[in-house]
């Protein structure tokens, strides 16, 4: 969500925001972020499994949505609305006339036929969970429930997401979530796809190619969360549910609104904004620490790769860019990549893994 907007006191009061250049404390102390790809994500599906003390029930996570999707830009009383964005059709709604954006706390859904009213909007749809998410666990996990317009909800339905532009609309079975909000979706996702696993998985809930590191994992989301920057309401919201003290906290947080380019580590794509760099170190620099590439200089014309990566394809490139050698899906024994045959000359060694890619220089003499 791109606006940023400016804490009331009353929000103030109520919850104390994660800052930009490190990790929130207490909650990732002791974390190891020197990983990336799988092993990364595997450590955070154990951390935020095991940090979720608190299972709200559905009615508990209403609760928490009065709280936390309280627009901290407005009058406290008015609450950000999921896929919202400006118009006049329900002026009743709030002085600004936004009635698809924001929307008064007490015109909750009452089950009437009435419109202009506000609801819970599961961005993973229960529906779309392989078993259906319900209305315990996943299905009343807060981290992916929003307030949203009772109307713009309907049209939603278990629609998939698919990428567009301009403000939320359906394109047959089909839905946009709107620009404002296409990175908060992407970062919801993410997080129920790591909470719950095949229970949630991204292709269930959207459309387009899937990254070549993760058959579960679309582009559309790593695209989204980089286009798409955290705003102070995610913060907010984040900060408020992982925190324990809070009546309807679960204990818990999505990381990749703490940083979005855990994403980028994890899965590759459009690197997103890293909030945290003298923390989180880049894709390139994570390989370098687990790949060796010896001897170098060579004297036999052979080159030894030592990795625990399963490495998808090394490129040998010489000194004027051009290729000598592509190897995809290279065969190894115990760890070890050979590259035989190399002629005498300088070269740039080119290793891919798991949707990223690191370059060495080596020399065989």
């Amino acid at each position: 969500m791109k606006n940023i907007f400016t804490l009331s006191f009353a929000l103030l009061s109520l919850l104390s925001v994660a800052q930009n250049g490190a990790p929130a404390a207490p909650y990732y102390n002791g974390f190891n972020f020197n990983t990336s790809g799988t092993t990364l994500k595997s450590a955070l599906v154990t951390k935020i499994t095991a940090s979720h003390t608190n299972q709200l029930t559905y009615q508990e996570a209403e609760f928490a949505i009065k709280v936390v999707d309280i627009d901290p830009d407005g009058n406290g009383i008015d609450l950000l609305l999921l896929y919202g964005f400006s118009s006049n059709q329900c002026p009743e709604s709030s002085s600004d006339d936004k009635d698809h954006r924001t929307r008064h706390v007490t015109f909750e859904d009452d089950g009437s036929a009435a419109s202009c009213m506000w609801n819970r909007e599961h961005t993973f749809p229960r529906a779309l969970g392989i078993p259906n998410l319900g209305q315990t666990g996943p299905g009343a996990d807060a981290h992916h429930l929003r307030a949203c317009d009772k109307k713009r909800n309907a049209d939603r339905d278990n629609d998939k997401f698919y990428d567009d532009s301009g403000d939320s609309h359906e394109n047959g079975s089909l839905w946009y979530p709107g620009d404002e909000w296409k990175g908060d979706v992407a970062r919801m996702v993410m997080y129920m796809y790591l909470r719950y696993g095949n229970q949630c998985l991204p292709i269930n809930v959207g459309v387009g190619n899937t990254v070549a590191s993760d058959s579960n994992m679309l582009d559309l989301f790593l695209k989204w969360n980089a286009e798409d920057p955290v705003s102070q309401y995610e913060d907010n919201r984040n900060t408020y549910l992982g925190n324990t003290s809070n009546n309807w906290a679960q204990g818990n947080r999505n990381p990749f609104i703490d940083n979005p380019y855990i994403a980028t580590v994890i899965w590759g794509g459009i690197p997103a904004e890293n909030r945290w760099p003298t923390i989180l170190s880049t894709p390139e620099a994570n390989l370098n620490n687990v790949i060796a590439v010896y001897p170098n200089p060579s004297i036999d014309h052979r080159i030894n790769i030592s990795t625990t990566l399963e490495i998808d394809e090394i490129q040998l490139i010489n000194v004027n860019g051009q290729i000598v050698q592509v190897i995809k899906n290279p065969i190894h024994n115990s760890n070890n990549y050979i590259l035989e045959n190399i002629p005498n000359g300088f070269y740039f060694l080119k290793m891919n893994s798991n949707n990223q890619s690191i370059t060495k220089k080596v020399i065989i003499n």
